[in-house]
Order: structure tokens, then sequence, then C-alpha cells
């Protein structure tokens, strides 16, 4: 098992394959903040990468051999494939090599407390709530995002080595990498089939995890999701629930939701009491994210006044139900969604508070996942009112023809919603300037570069008024 103390200084130059990734990034400005010598490459520039070649990491923009001369420790992401030149030519250097997930979960051993939020759904969202409360609390931790976070100025915190906050994926079975001292699972569903067989390989995988951890570690588990029992039943960790429908240790009731769909509910404590709690985002699903927020922060012994108006305060991450801006009294709002269940829940927390007509461009995310769920896909936009679907985000996949984005836009209209195919970003730009009305919403979605589409649209809106001054 790969192991690795910050402070011994054993792997002094550490080279990063895919360092511009949102994780890698994350984890490399740690190391930096340590003295290490970083180098890096990616395939393309970033603002992440500007970033860290300001503070002082030497990134290549492109993959070759020679990149990774002379480094002591080599790092690669999921993204990359087997063939990458680099990455051959690091099995070849006599040091050791590991991807992403392994690296994260021995860095993770160096901090007396270590806070992993995991589940199919809403890992982004919720770490960013729990890091608006631990961030305004006095437990300064350093923090990992997998999304940009205004509080935390990116998505990476530099604190202290009492507590670490991260994300925990369970791609690839990167879960079973991770040992914290406490654990969150907001949810189990079936998605990234190019690995996992089925929900049942899902499910077995996070029962695997439950069983990871040790007696003195937390299990915080949402009550309402149907998994919860049989990780609960394999786990020797001190289980903490929260829910909705149940009876938790962590309970939303009387809940309401305001004009502008923000939820506010009265949190039960068990054994404890009630607690008024407003929200500063919308939707159902964010109150089940707020109470692991609130479970976790509680348990750390944040007083819970604190942990009321902290958790009023946050009103979402970058590319989460993000409010990009207004075109002509537009709504523009953009979303990472990328699986069925999120998109129905986005578009249903959308639809409560509209009130125009919800536009709704998608992004298929991988060949492999618009074709194993394309059943699961055609039913999630009944709330949208138009439906405009862009070409498959091919990510780390290659196109072997087996699934086209017609074959999805198709079988959305099957299932009765006003549905159209626009292959390209303009051709999708110029539809929806022709359409779209005052107080209608125009809802980017997905997980590649959909948001583009927004960002054009706002930016000829300013263009308009600096040429009217």
């Amino acid at each position: 098992m790969f192991e690795f103390c910050i402070t011994d200084n054993k792997y002094p130059r550490v080279h990063f394959i895919g360092i511009g990734g949102i994780s890698m990034s994350g984890l490399a400005e740690i190391l930096l903040s340590e003295g290490y010598i970083v180098t890096g490459s990616d395939a393309k520039d970033s603002l992440i990468i500007e970033r860290l070649k300001n503070l002082g990491a030497n990134i290549y923009i492109s993959h070759k051999e020679s990149n990774v001369n002379g480094a002591d420790l080599i790092i690669y992401t999921d993204a990359i494939s087997k063939d990458n030149e680099e990455l051959v030519k690091a099995h070849s250097l006599g040091v050791p090599v590991i991807d992403r997930a392994t690296f994260l979960g021995a860095l993770m051993k160096n901090y007396k407390n270590s806070i992993a939020v995991s589940g199919t759904h809403g890992k982004t969202t919720t770490t960013s709530m729990l890091s608006t409360i631990l961030n305004r609390s006095t437990l300064n931790p350093t923090i990992l995002l997998g999304g940009q976070l205004d509080e935390i100025g990116g998505n990476v915190k530099l604190g202290s080595k009492e507590y670490i906050l991260t994300e925990a994926c369970e791609y690839k079975g990167n879960i079973l990498k991770y040992f914290p001292t406490m654990a969150i699972i907001l949810n189990v569903d079936a998605d990234h089939l190019d690995f996992f067989k089925n929900m049942d390989h899902v499910l077995s995988t996070f029962v695997e995890y439950g069983k990871n951890l040790n007696e003195d570690s937390y299990l915080l588990i949402n009550i309402d999701d149907a998994s919860y029992k049989k990780i609960m039943d394999n786990t020797k960790a001190k289980v903490i629930t929260f829910g909705i429908d149940k009876d938790a240790d962590y309970t939303a009731e009387n809940i309401s939701f305001s004009e502008e769909g923000f939820p506010s509910y009265t949190l039960k404590v068990k054994d404890e009491g009630l607690y008024p709690i407003k929200l500063s985002v919308i939707g159902k699903h964010n109150i089940y994210n707020s109470l692991a927020s609130i479970a976790a922060a509680h348990i750390y012994g944040i007083p819970m006044e604190d942990i009321q108006k902290n958790i009023s305060i946050y009103t979402g991450v970058h590319r989460r139900q993000e409010l990009k801006g207004y075109y002509n009294g537009i709504k523009i709002i953009d979303d990472y969604a990328h699986h069925p269940t999120e998109i129905r829940v986005t578009l249903n927390a959308l639809k409560n508070s509209a009130v125009g007509n919800i536009y709704c461009v998608f992004q298929p995310h991988t060949y492999t996942r618009t074709k194993i769920l394309l059943n699961s896909f055609a039913e999630a936009f009944i709330d949208a009112d138009k439906v405009i679907i862009t070409d498959i985000y091919a990510a780390r996949e290659k196109d072997d023809g087996s699934i086209h984005s017609r074959d999805l836009a198709n079988a959305i209209s099957d299932k009765g919603s006003d549905t159209v195919y626009l292959g390209t970003f303009d051709e999708v730009e110029a539809y929806l300037l022709s359409h779209v009305k005052e107080n209608d919403i125009i809802l980017t979605m997905g997980a590649g570069n959909v948001y583009l589409i927004g960002d054009s649209i706002i930016a000829q809106d300013k263009d308009k008024e600096k040429a009217a001054v």
C-alpha cells in the first residue's frame, strides 16, 4: 500500500499528469504550500493552471515523455489513457506511479480528522455547504472541492493538519482507497456504468466502503435511501442517520418553500431539540444535502446557532444551479447535472418557481452513460417546456457509433417532451435567441462545456449595453 507522509520529503519533486483537473489541481496546490517542487502537464491551458503557475508550479501544455524526467513521484488522473506517452514513460523510471485517488487516500491520513463526502448525487453541493460552515468556524479545515466556491476562493483551501474535507467519488471503486474518520453517504444510484456492471455492483462497492471504516469513525447516511440498511448493517463505524421520511438522528420536519423555491424546515435532532433552518438554494434535494452538512458540523462541536446562520449564507457553488446572468429579462442558469436523477430534481426545483418557460439545453456526457441510461434520460425532462439536445461530450471515451444524440432526442420526444436535436453550440444559440421571451429560463445542463452557450448569450447582452453608452 502506498504511504505518503507530507513532512518527510521522501518525494521532493512530484509530477501530475492531467494537473488541470479540479481534484488534481487542489492536490498540487497543497503540495506547493508544503514546499514541494511540483510539475505537471495538461492538454490545454486554463485559469486553474495559470493559478498553479503563479504559485510556483512548472506546467507543460501538452503530454511528452520528457515532462516526467526527474520526478520522484508521478500522479495521474483517471482521464489519462493507459497509452499516454508520459504515463508509459513514467512506468519505466522506477519511481512510484499512482492514480489520483490512491494519492488522496494517502494524503488524508496526514490529518487527524478526515471527512469524505460520497454518493452518486450531491457531493460537490454538500461539500460546499459544509465548507461554508466549517470555514466560518474555529476548526480551520483544509478543503478539496470538485467545484469552485467563492467562500474559499476556488476549489481548495489550505488549513491546519487537524481537519481535511474532501469529496469521495465512487468511480472505478475509488472510494475503497479512502479511510476517513467521517464518511458521508448521500445516496446510491446507478451511474458510471462504463465501470460498474450494474446497480448491485455500485451498491456492493459502497457496502465495502462501509466495511473499511473502523469503530472510531463516523458513518453519516441518508435513512431515506434504499441502500442505507445494507450499508449500515455491514459497518463497524458509529452510524448517524439523516432524512425526511423516516425518524432519523437528524430529521427535517414541517418543510415549506418560499416563492423563489428556497426550503425552510424544522430540524429535529434526536434527544436534543428543534431548530429552524432556512436555505438559500432551491429544491428538496438540497434539504438532504443540508442535513448531512449540519450533522457533520454538529458532531464536530460547532454550535447550532452558528450552523443555522452559516448554512443560510450558502448560495451555491459554480455549475450547480448557478445563476450566470440575464439576457433581455431572461434568466440564464447553468448546472452540472449529467445523470437522469440529477436532471429530474433540478428541473423540478426550477419548475416550482419559474414564471415563464424553461428551455433546457442538455449536453449528454459520455457515450456509455447515454446509451446505458437512455430510457431513464428519456423520462427525466418532463418539467422542461423545451428540451434541446447537443452532441455528446465524449470526455474519456471514443465514439463507437452505437449511440447518437439524435437517439436521445427521439427517446425524450417519445415520452412527451418537446425536444429538438441541435448538434453545435452556434445552432443552439441561434435557436434560443429566436425563441425565448422575457421571464423565460435558459438552463444549460451537463458535465462538459455546455455552459459556454450561456456565457456567449450573456456577453451579447453586455455588448449591447456598451454600444448604447
